[in-house]
């Protein structure tokens, strides 16, 4: 009959002095041992087959007795006495290798599909909480009430409700896909009494008059004259994000044409924006457009860096415009999403107009397809009603 123990062995010392947790498969009087990625510092942190001394002691054995389970189910499907101790060994390692066995690694699989830089580093700092209040767990520890744990850890360390909810969702992704592969099973889904906490509400809009105040700013001071035209020329081209609109080539255009970075490799469907160009952009494309038809600032920043600047300056002109509120870039595509609501647009011509998913719900829209000239359309009721 084949057992199955957690052990060390001594005589296998690393040089550093410490250990290699093993399992050892015992069969027919012979021993073969199945390495394992838990380390302890010595000798003294083992005791009768148990991880002791350690701050980790509880997560690490509570591994170790996951992977002895996986071995067991699978002896359990066998007739071991058909193997030899080495074979029976090798067959075990064989049929319990998950692709993904830890939180780590089924977040790193996801955040290498990720292609914006600070989506990536939104997505590791998630992981990185996440591991500082549980560690560095296998997927199949994971349950709702760690998830809520977790939660409740974030807000104890002052995470108001919207970046919990981020944090939440963020570690949903890691999981879901996991489950769907089959690299994972869980008999109850970790989620099912996770409650996401409810976003706040991000009020970043402006009215129209402040818009005007904005549109109609003079300054010699070049910051703040960029800051104008970026946040112009955004509401002008249907609330188009900055990395959209740097990669914009102008030369000639009457049009733009485009597929958000945002939503490239995960909206499904018609992806390609098409708005004409109103007249309103046109002069501030010809003031900063450069050579190769992009709009050119003579600044020499990393992407991440120059959208950073262009956050400051434009906060910087609201308050020399005395515009009592937030306003940031994205405030240019949300003022243009409600001013064009209360001219009575509706959400579908406005969804497409700024390249957002129209909803599933409204079924009737999926048999009429909104074309760029019902968003020309729109565009020009909401720019004639800054006139």
């Amino acid at each position: 009959m084949a057992t199955l123990k957690i052990v060390i062995l001594p005589t296998k010392v690393l040089k550093d002095g410490t250990h290699k947790i093993r399992i050892a498969v015992s069969h027919n009087q012979k021993t073969s041992y199945i390495v394992q990625k838990v380390f302890i510092d010595s000798e003294g942190q083992f005791r009768n087959g148990q991880i002791v001394g350690r701050p980790d002691a509880g997560m690490l054995n509570k591994k170790l007795r996951v992977k002895i389970n996986e071995y067991q189910d699978v002896l359990d499907k066998i007739n071991p006495e058909g193997y030899t101790c080495s074979q029976l060994k090798n067959y075990l390692d064989k049929n319990t290798k998950a692709k993904i066995f830890s939180i780590s690694q089924a977040a790193t699989e996801h955040i290498e599909k990720r292609k914006k830089d600070t989506t990536k580093d939104g997505y590791r700092r998630t992981l990185r909480y996440f591991i500082n209040f549980t560690g560095d767990v296998p997927l199949e520890m994971i349950n709702s009430e760690m998830i809520t744990g977790f939660d409740a850890w974030l807000e104890e360390k002052g995470n108001n409700s919207t970046t919990r909810a981020i944090h939440l969702r963020q570690l949903k992704s890691f999981i879901m896909p996991q489950i769907r592969y089959g690299n994972v099973v869980y008999r109850v889904d970790p989620f099912v009494d996770v409650v996401i906490p409810q976003s706040k509400e991000r009020i970043l809009d402006i009215t129209v008059e402040e818009f005007k105040l904005i549109r109609n700013s003079e300054f010699t001071e070049k910051p703040l004259r960029v800051a104008r035209d970026l946040f112009c020329l955004s509401y002008y081209l249907g609330g188009i994000n900055l990395i959209d609109l740097l990669e914009l080539d102008f030369r000639k255009a009457t049009t733009i044409e485009y597929v958000r970075e945002k939503t490239k490799s995960s909206k499904s469907g018609d992806k390609m924006i098409s708005l004409s160009i109103p007249p309103e952009a046109k002069p501030i494309i010809k003031e900063w457009i450069g050579r190769n038809g992009k709009l050119e600032f003579s600044y020499d920043y990393t992407y991440a860096n120059f959208r950073n600047y262009v956050t400051h300056q434009i906060k910087r002109l609201a308050v020399k415009l005395d515009i009592d509120k937030r306003v940031v870039y994205y405030s240019a595509r949300k003022s243009l999403v409600q001013h064009g609501f209360e001219l009575g647009i509706s959400l579908e011509i406005l969804e497409y107009s700024i390249g957002q998913s129209m909803k599933k719900n409204r079924p009737i829209f999926n048999y009429v397809r909104i074309m760029r000239t019902h968003a020309d359309q729109a565009m020009r009721l909401i720019l004639d009603n800054l006139k």
